[in-house]
């Protein structure tokens, strides 16, 4: 795969891509109750996919790296790539497509549940020494078997290229994969998790100590960062009325890498970020809500 790297560095997105079945409801069923929803909508999604058309659109030169099924839904979801920008060098084309049952509430919270099906069909050997010679960044969640996960990281992070990781779904890591992270962005919950604290703020200063800088996003708080062991910056949250929360953090690390990419400081970046996530929740469903560069800056 060879990628031009021009004034940005190219961007690899190693993750999954779903097809998203939203359902809007007044509030969630509880257990063995059956509920009216108000809407129905299909939507390309999957942290891996909505993470690399957010990046798309903010201007960022994208290639995803994954595996989508030989249904019709994968197509969709293929030809979505495409229509992004984004380069499908790697992109394989196996199985079934992997789902996302999501149910958003008259809030604007959402509950889903994955299928993951095709997306644990990629492996690590998709990310070859060719491929990183043509990145400086790669981006990665926790949809995808762990040990890809982990090999990827260890690669690229040996090959010089910048790591960036959102721990999601939750799950414990060692510290021999945090170590190839140079840029960790769980939320709240997510952070306490990983680090086994109650406050989202000491648990990012405990995760920078492994990870070169931590991220913790705080919602409509905003965004704080860790470096070192302590915190450096905080970023506030931009004030909007949330329609569909869905895609606010994988928004978040879309845009936040492409800024990064572009030369753009930490701070700066963060900022950036925030304003398009902000945007992402007055929108629904997933890759549908996310902004472009032009929308973005109309809004800082």
């Amino acid at each position: 795969m060879n990628i031009d790297n021009g004034s940005r560095a190219a961007i690899g997105v190693l993750g999954s891509a779903n097809m998203d079945l939203v359902v809007r409801v007044a509030a969630p069923p509880r257990p063995g109750e059956t509920i009216f929803g108000s809407s129905f909508i299909t939507v390309p999604g999957g942290k891996g996919l909505n993470q690399a058309v957010a990046a798309a659109r903010a201007g960022g030169r994208v290639s995803f790296i994954g595996t989508v099924g030989t249904d019709g839904y994968g197509t969709a979801l293929a030809d979505l790539m495409t229509d992004e920008g984004m380069d499908v060098g790697q992109l394989r084309r196996e199985g079934i497509t992997g789902t996302a049952h999501i149910t958003v509430d008259a809030e604007g919270q959402n509950s889903i549940i994955v299928v993951s099906a095709a997306n644990l069909l990629t492996s690590a050997d998709q990310v070859t020494d060719e491929v990183l010679d043509g990145l400086g960044w790669l981006v990665t969640q926790l949809e995808l078997d762990l040990a890809t996960v982990q090999v990827a990281l260890a690669r690229a992070h040996a090959a010089g290229v910048r790591t960036v990781l959102t721990p999601a779904p939750a799950r414990p890591l060692s510290a021999e994969l945090l170590r190839t992270v140079d840029l960790l962005v769980p939320n709240e919950l997510e952070a306490c998790m990983l680090a086994d604290r109650d406050d989202p703020l000491e648990a990012a200063q405990v995760l920078s100590e492994l990870c070169r800088d931590v991220v913790v996003t705080l919602g409509g708080d905003g965004a704080a960062l860790a470096s070192g062991g302590r915190i450096t910056a905080r970023i506030p949250g931009r004030r909007v009325e949330a329609l569909d929360t869905t895609a606010a953090g994988d928004t978040f690390v879309g845009v936040l890498t492409t800024l990064l990419a572009e030369g753009a400081d930490l701070p700066e970046a963060l900022q950036v970020a925030t304003v398009a996530a902000s945007i992402s929740v007055t929108r629904s469903g997933a890759t549908s809500s996310m902004p472009t560069r032009a929308e973005i800056d109309a809004a800082r």
